[in-house]
């Protein structure tokens, strides 16, 4: 996706990037590539592929829910995906950034101090440990393709207001909806909406599935990691 298609695509996401954003989102790219080799960031690196699978990819998550003022938590964010993206493309978002690998978090610090973004912060700690810590907090939590859709609405419930908005980014989810009536129940959330497109230029399928938080989650949740791993709740 060269930057003509690309801005071309973000405006079919109802999505306007000043000029700003736009050399934001070019000096962002270069600190990536510059940094992979030391931080082991992403595999990959040519400037079509991070403008597509990255940053355009990123910026979908505003076909599910509109984006403005809120607050806004992305668990295992890596090099900034979608979190990073979503803060330059809606610089009135109060983000926060979570990853449990200090290089990354540090690569992360950089960036930001780099583009001078404001209201923003990173946390290096494991998902489930942070949410374990932080009730409540966030309008909106969101990964991208971090782990099994079970695994992240337990990490990631917790952090979610009541009636906040969970988004899980994936690509196809139809194994891991089997079995997920129970995990609805028991963090009391409800299937708000699933959607599913293809990212242009290569026409993979991408799917987004938005849940809302009914009440406070039950403070047994989330459990160890271990646990999570062996056993479903």
């Amino acid at each position: 996706m060269n930057k003509e298609l690309f801005i071309e695509s973000v405006e079919k996401l109802n999505i306007n990037l000043t000029n700003e954003m736009l050399d934001q989102l070019e000096e962002y790219y270069k600190i990536l590539v510059s940094e992979n080799a030391k931080y082991n960031l992403t595999t990959i690196t040519d400037k079509e592929s991070v403008y597509l699978k990255h940053f355009y990819d990123s910026l979908t998550l505003s076909k599910i829910i509109k984006l403005d003022n809120q607050s806004l938590c992305d668990i295992g964010t890596g090099a900034g995906f979608p979190g990073m993206v979503l803060k330059i493309a809606f610089p009135n978002l109060k983000v926060t950034l979570v990853d449990a690998t200090e290089k990354k978090c540090n690569f992360l610090k950089l960036v930001i101090n780099k583009l001078n973004l404001k209201d923003i912060e990173v946390i290096n700690a494991r998902a489930e440990i942070y949410s374990k810590e932080v009730r409540e907090k966030y309008d909106i939590v969101t990964s991208r393709a971090v782990a099994p859709l079970k695994h992240l609405l337990e990490y990631s419930i917790p952090l979610v207001k009541v009636d906040g908005t969970y988004i899980a980014m994936k690509s196809d989810i139809t194994k891991e909806l089997e079995g997920i009536s129970n995990y609805e129940n028991k963090l009391k959330i409800y299937n708000q909406k699933i959607l599913t497109f293809k990212l242009p230029v290569e026409e993979s399928t991408r799917t987004l599935i938005s849940y809302t938080k009914k009440e406070k989650t039950n403070k047994i949740y989330p459990r160890r990691y271990n646990e999570i791993k062996k056993k479903e709740i």
